[in-house]
């Protein structure tokens, strides 16, 4: 069953846009006076994004169903989830006279691409997912998505898969998608976000700390909020709170929005460059871990100074590289790694928490995994006190903490 779990629960009130913790951390009001994510448009494939919401009003395109057989369209959207990502993406408020639920890019257009429901469960739903997703991704590109959104993962990836995300790549676009919530659970891997050419989403909540069923791993990138999200869902004046990778990727995707709505000539690579650059890396000084990757979504700071984009045509992060070199075999179940990203200098001063590129390493994806699909519920639950991250340049402080002399938050 899909994401909204029993904590999707109603939390429309007249205090809404205060219960979204997230756009105040992140700054989104000083963000949204240079950005909104005007002009780019986002493709949520998920379980389809219905646009009767009214913080969703005017935001959602037409789109595509690949959920044939089901009643409805790309429009239709009985489990809420996509109509979710989407209001975090591209939430505009507007419910009650402005009293509703804002995205982080209020700005931004929605292009629905509707999966199967039954690709929820089972060695089945695993096949589904693998033989409809490279379609949907390659419909997305095609119709100028800049990013692609997928808060949806599968124990196992295929061949069509990669191929699928290299042509959305050289097609211009950026795809973004979770880890998964098992981090707590077995933490197995989860495709497309372990694809090489994916951005691997994981999730961090208020305390700046990996969540605790955020999934780990070389196949995480970055991090964003997931940890209590209130946003838009479902139909009619529907409102949620939910954790999960889901909610972050949404939200990476959402803070890519913002900085490709500034910079709209910059190529997919310059984009998801400045994003790496202006993250605020591991407090130990390390380049990444398995925990939140290179570090948390900073796209204030990539708005305000985000320095050199750098070339145009190198995708920066190694593994999509990494896996057109000669495979060497590689324990079953172990994604490519995303280690070392190709930078280009820049960014705030001490924000970068990149050198030069390393050597890149090939490792060979090997498909050995339990055949059922991994799409858990999210769950309210406590934050782990583990995988303490926090940003390394200046910048505003979390709320309620001073900047003292490392400086955290967004």
């Amino acid at each position: 069953m899909l994401l909204l779990s029993a904590a999707a629960t109603s939390a429309r009130a007249d205090t809404t846009r205060e219960q979204q913790w997230f756009l105040d951390a992140m700054k989104a009001q000083q963000m949204w006076r240079s950005s909104t994510g005007e002009g780019v448009t986002v493709a949520v494939i998920d379980t389809g994004v219905d646009p009767s919401n009214p913080d969703l009003k005017g935001r959602v395109l037409p789109g595509r169903n690949f959920a044939q057989g089901e009643s409805g369209d790309e429009h239709t959207d009985s489990q809420g989830h996509g109509t979710g990502m989407a209001g975090l993406i591209a939430g505009t408020g507007d419910y009650g006279g402005g009293n509703g639920a804002f995205g982080l890019a209020p700005g931004a257009k929605i292009l629905p691409v509707r999966m199967p429901a039954e690709v929820t469960s089972g060695a089945e739903g695993t096949k589904r997912f693998n033989e409809i997703a490279p379609g949907a991704i390659r419909y997305a590109a095609d119709e100028g998505a800049r990013i692609i959104n997928v808060s949806m993962g599968v124990p196992e990836g295929t061949p069509e898969l990669t191929v699928a995300v290299k042509y959305a790549l050289d097609k211009g676009s950026l795809v973004f998608a979770a880890v998964g919530n098992s981090g707590d659970s077995g933490n197995r891997v989860e495709y497309p976000a372990a694809t090489p050419g994916v951005v691997g989403v994981g999730a961090v909540g208020k305390d700046l700390r990996r969540a605790a069923w955020s999934e780990y791993g070389p196949q995480v990138d970055l991090a964003a909020p997931g940890v209590e999200m209130v946003h838009p869902c479902g139909g009619g004046s529907g409102l949620c709170k939910t954790d999960g990778t889901s909610d972050a990727t949404a939200l990476a995707s959402a803070s890519a929005a913002l900085i490709w709505s500034k910079h709209p000539t910059w190529t997919n690579n310059q984009v998801l460059r400045v994003m790496l650059n202006t993250l605020g890396g591991p407090t130990d000084g390390a380049k990444r871990n398995d925990s939140i990757g290179y570090g948390i979504v900073r796209p204030r700071v990539a708005l305000e100074n985000p320095g050199d984009p750098g070339p145009a045509d190198v995708y920066p992060l190694p593994d999509l590289a990494a896996s057109a070199a000669p495979p060497t075999p590689a324990p079953a179940g172990t994604p490519v790694g995303h280690a070392a990203p190709q930078t280009a200098g820049g960014g705030e001063s001490e924000a970068s928490t990149y050198g030069l590129a390393a050597g890149i390493g090939a490792v060979a994806l090997v498909g050995a995994f339990l055949g059922y699909w991994l799409l858990r519920s999210r769950r309210r639950k406590a934050t782990a006190a583990q995988d303490q991250v926090g940003t390394q340049g200046p910048g505003l402080g979390w709320p309620g903490q001073g900047d003292g002399g490392g400086t955290r938050g967004f």
